[in-house]
């Protein structure tokens, strides 16, 4: 089921207007989408909060819009801690949305106990699929990989429905051997060759005996 928001309409628009909206416990949005006109709409922080924790894609609008929407795109500020801004988009719960999702790790690789060290080459892929059966995220098991083993994007356990978009042989995560450290070699054990001060003849301005 969606997350519901409770939207308004945005009367007034510009930086200031922005700032004291923010300042009122409201994050500005708009909603786009299926050739209809672009609105200015705001929401509470709090309902934007809840739409994080539970990791929310597609949320019901009520209000002064009653639509259906997917979250497409958060701007945070420079910190990473509040938002700033939401993008929305029409959708139909049926119709196909290409979305990228996160990639959840599962298992303890072989190839660590043996001593490997497991590397993630990416954590997320895009997919295909209907915007109401956008899963939270694509799980990968990495419990049988070995030492030089490498799973890549057509092990992810898709969902019925989901289409992979991301090329099916990106390398996802794999397990390699750990490189011993050279020690560094110490100035005691080099043997150093003392410099030549003077060698064969007479220096400049001598004669021979």
């Amino acid at each position: 089921m969606a997350d519901v928001l409770q939207v308004e309409k945005r009367e007034q628009l510009g930086s200031r207007a922005t700032r004291r909206l923010r300042q009122s416990g409201r994050v500005p949005a708009v909603l786009y989408g299926h050739g209809q006109e672009t609105e200015s709409l705001s929401v509470s922080l709090d309902q934007v909060k809840a739409l994080l924790r539970h990791r929310a894609r597609t949320v019901s609008l009520t209000g002064a819009v009653k639509e259906t929407a997917m979250l497409c795109d958060m701007q945070w500020d420079p910190l990473g801690i509040d938002v700033l801004h939401m993008d929305l988009m029409r959708v139909n719960l049926s119709e196909k949305v290409e979305v990228t999702v996160m990639i959840q790790v599962h298992g303890e690789p072989v190839g660590v106990r043996e001593g490997g060290v497991l590397i993630e080459n990416r954590h997320d892929v895009d997919i295909r699929c209907s915007a109401g059966g956008i899963p939270e995220n694509l799980r990968i098991d990495v419990t049988e990989l070995a030492i030089g083993d490498t799973l890549t994007a057509a092990d992810l356990v898709l969902p019925e429905g989901v289409e992979l978009m991301t090329p099916a042989d990106s390398p996802v995560v794999h397990v390699e051997e750990v490189r011993s450290e050279e020690p560094e070699t110490e100035i005691g054990d080099v043997a150093v060759e003392p410099d030549v001060i003077s060698k064969g003849g007479p220096k400049e301005g001598e004669e021979e005996d």
